[in-house]
């Protein structure tokens, strides 16, 4: 029996994962696997429950489980907690703790999405990238860090660092994706003000030479984010330190439509996995049944395929998603401009439910 730990979080966590959930029920059950689900706190529900962001119960069993299913973490209700107490650090320590190093977050535009981006049809037609942000290290983890009171004037510093060790492990994960895509690897960096990505370059250079079958390129980060907007479907799999990885990734997801569409996967080498949205906990609309449970679902897609090795169940969620679009459903996210008649949270699981069980 596979254990999977769901970990709700905040604002519309507790929707999505809901959807997601009944997803991976129906599915585990057509192809005859056992799913036993536990659940726990994270971020600012756990705060309020237990007075961390991340209790350490929660982090062993997390531990004891084959996969974690997260929803979202935060809200303003919580911003005027002291950084180091606030959700984010929940987040941040639970991917430290597992050692989820690996951040894999799929592009890709649905056909009947194509005219929900905020770009022109023909220039986002065809998207299908993937990036791989490096999870664990840079600057949100680099020493040292803080603020300080230096003759008078207040001064903040964070300290951006990466090992040859961590850089090679995760242009590892990216090569190796490439290799089952298009077999193209775009590097991007500021390796002509930040020494820390020159290193990023010899070491990722040095790998290149382990997949002769694989294009590299490098590329700056600034050029990078506006050729995502020019012309995002020249990229295949794109690999990057955390800070940059952060950025860009968010920009591919507005790219593709809407964040309520963009899956991720926190990968490691201690075999547990962790899936979520990309998109944030939307308190503006938590409770409401507003929220779009398909990045979530694509999520659990990504669990079926990476943590349960169960590809063929991962491609019938996906298709069951696809399917749903193509009939012309949607979340009030998707529909541009407002015009049109919205699903709700708990419809849109519906549909997605149906599909699955006609095909």
């Amino acid at each position: 029996m596979d254990r999977i730990l769901v970990l709700p979080g905040d604002g519309i966590g507790p929707e999505v994962t809901r959807e997601a959930r009944r997803v991976l029920e129906a599915v585990a059950e057509r192809h005859g696997r056992k799913l036993a689900f536990e659940e726990g706190l994270i971020g600012g529900a756990s705060i309020d429950a237990a007075g961390t962001p991340l209790a350490d119960d929660v982090v062993e069993l997390a531990r004891e489980c084959g996969a974690v299913l997260l929803g979202a973490v935060g809200g303003p209700r919580w911003d005027d907690m002291p950084v180091d107490t606030r959700p984010e650090k929940g987040l941040l320590r639970i991917r430290k703790e597992l050692g989820l190093f690996a951040n894999l977050r799929p592009a890709t535009v649905f056909p009947a999405l194509s005219g929900a981006s905020s770009l022109r049809p023909e220039v986002v037609e065809g998207i299908d990238m993937l990036v791989v942000r490096e999870l664990t290290g840079g600057i949100y983890f680099g020493e040292p860090r803080g603020r300080a009171l230096v003759e008078g004037v207040r001064e903040a510093r964070n300290t951006m660092v990466y090992d040859e060790v961590e850089v090679r492990r995760i242009g590892r994960v990216a090569f190796e994706a490439a290799r089952g895509r298009r077999r193209h690897v775009t590097h991007v960096h500021k390796a002509n003000v930040l020494e820390v990505s020159q290193l990023w370059m010899e070491v990722v250079d040095e790998l290149a030479g382990d997949y002769p079958d694989v294009e590299l390129h490098h590329q700056l980060v600034d050029s990078c984010a506006m050729l995502l907007v020019r012309e995002p479907a020249r990229f295949d799999v794109i690999v990057t330190g955390n800070l940059f990885g952060d950025i860009l990734s968010d920009e591919a997801a507005m790219i593709t439509g809407s964040l309520g569409m963009l899956p991720s996967a926190s990968l490691g080498e201690g075999g547990v996995g962790l899936y979520e949205p990309v998109h944030g906990s939307a308190p503006d609309i938590a409770g409401q049944d507003l929220a779009n449970p398909l990045a979530t679902i694509l999520s659990a897609a990504m669990l079926l395929e990476h943590s349960l090795a169960a590809p063929e169940a991962a491609a019938e969620v996906r298709d069951a998603v696809s399917r749903v679009l193509s009939d012309g459903h949607r979340t009030a996210d998707l529909i541009l401009g407002g015009d049109g008649e919205a699903l709700g949270c708990r419809q849109m699981g519906d549909r997605v439910l149906e599909a699955l069980a006609a095909s």
